[in-house]
């Protein structure tokens, strides 16, 4: 199973950013689909997740309202949509899949998930 993310980038202050996390149908489409971030010399968090079925979503405090995550109908791109970027929302961002098929659990622990991208790097400039 091979996640691939793209779309990070430097943006300033106030911008926005959307991140794609890409797989096969195979491998995307009956798991839930997870974001999470890593600043520097930080652990990594949870920041956004959404079911198999792309009904149910949850995210962090510190990005609601901000950030959107949703998945394509063929189940095989799930995209992180970050508007109103501030400085702290410097990191790799990484996508990762839930372990546990057709479930509703939207996990926001790393051990929920079994399988991650290599990250994309977002860089928020004041």
């Amino acid at each position: 199973v091979q996640l691939v993310e793209s779309g990070g980038g430097l943006v300033q202050a106030g911008g926005s950013l959307k991140l794609s996390c890409a797989a096969s149908a195979r491998a995307f489409s009956a798991y839930g689909i997870g974001w999470f971030r890593q600043a520097p010399g930080k652990e990594r968090e949870f920041v956004a997740v959404i079911d198999w079925s792309g009904g149910s979503t949850a995210y962090a405090d510190s990005v609601k309202g901000r950030f959107t995550i949703s998945r394509d109908s063929a189940k095989t791109t799930v995209y992180l949509q970050m508007n109103s970027l501030q400085p702290e929302d410097t990191a790799v961002y990484y996508c990762a899949r839930e372990k546990f098929g057709s479930s509703y659990t939207l996990s926001r622990v790393t051990t929920g998930y079994d399988y991650w991208g290599q990250g994309t790097q977002v860089t928020v400039s004041s």
